[in-house]
């Protein structure tokens, strides 16, 4: 993160979650974008690896498969800079140098 905001009270966090299923070789990765509510960016952290900690979890399937996620870690986290409404901007991504061709 860069510049935040004082008044900042809302983040992105990108949650990397990992799905194994029982007597499957591959696995499934998911990243998982979740809004967070935070007074700090330590807060905004915090909060975060709490929301991905929840999502362990194991269950049988109606195979009778052992399904296991488990968070694997916290990809990115972000300020939203500005308030939440119709057309605030949440993201962005800075690409520099990118050829017409590329574009297209």
């Amino acid at each position: 993160m860069a510049y935040i905001p004082k008044n900042a009270t809302w983040y992105i966090a990108e949650l990397v979650i990992e799905c194994n299923v029982e007597g499957n070789p591959h696995n499934v990765i998911h990243v998982n974008i979740v809004l967070v509510r935070a007074s700090s960016p330590e807060e905004a952290f915090e909060k975060a690896e709490e929301l991905g900690y929840e999502s362990n979890s194991t269950y049988l399937n109606p195979q009778n498969q052992t399904v296991t996620f488990t968070y694997r870690g916290l990809r990115d986290l972000n300020v939203i800079h500005d308030e939440l409404e119709h057309g605030a901007e949440l993201m962005f991504e800075e690409k520099i140098g990118i050829c017409e061709s590329k574009l297209q």
